[in-house]
């Protein structure tokens, strides 16, 4: 039969089965946050949550839907009317494909934020995932990676970096 997405194997999943990832750099604003309450009650859930299953937990974890996973935990209305069910999806990945996962999704939507982001370089970077692979599977440019690499100030994270001699200034025949 070939590759199926899965988006064809749609759930419905005990919202207390679901728990957030603990890298997701997204940060949706109050004023977004209340239009996501308003488009979930006025439309339904129209998009699955993305889940890794994890067996050993009985868990399903986040890869991508936090947010629409936060209005059914914070909306009371929403939870009745859903039955305390959301609609899930599950990838089965390991962790560094789901960090990637969730960076393509939220990429494709907006934007992140920038602290947290540097955070997923970091783990990724401490799995053994290179700046090409990252530059590859999460849509960054070198610069970007430099730039986030940076924010994080651990210098493991530049072993990969070629840097040139130094200039070393030349002592100024004045000050002595």
């Amino acid at each position: 039969m070939g590759y199926e997405s899965p988006v064809y194997r749609v759930k419905a999943v005990p919202v207390e089965k679901i728990v957030a990832n603990t890298y997701n750099p997204n940060a949706v604003a109050p004023p977004e946050m209340s239009l996501l309450y308003d488009s979930i009650k006025e439309d339904g859930y129209t998009q699955p949550i993305v889940c890794y299953y994890s067996a050993s937990k009985d868990k399903y974890v986040i890869v991508d839907g936090f947010h629409r996973y936060r209005i059914i935990l914070e909306h009371e209305d929403i939870y009745e009317r859903e039955n305390g069910m959301l609609p899930v999806v599950t990838i089965d990945k390991p962790l560094d494909q789901r960090m990637a996962s969730t960076i393509r999704h939220n990429r494709a939507r907006g934007s992140h934020d920038v602290d947290l982001m540097s955070n997923i370089v970091r783990e990724l970077y401490e799995i053994g995932r290179s700046d090409k692979w990252i530059s590859k599977h999460l849509g960054m440019d070198r610069d970007e990676i430099l730039r986030l690499k940076q924010i994080t100030g651990l210098t493991a994270l530049f072993k990969e970096s070629k840097f040139g001699m130094a200039w070393i200034p030349e002592e100024d025949e004045t000050l002595k």
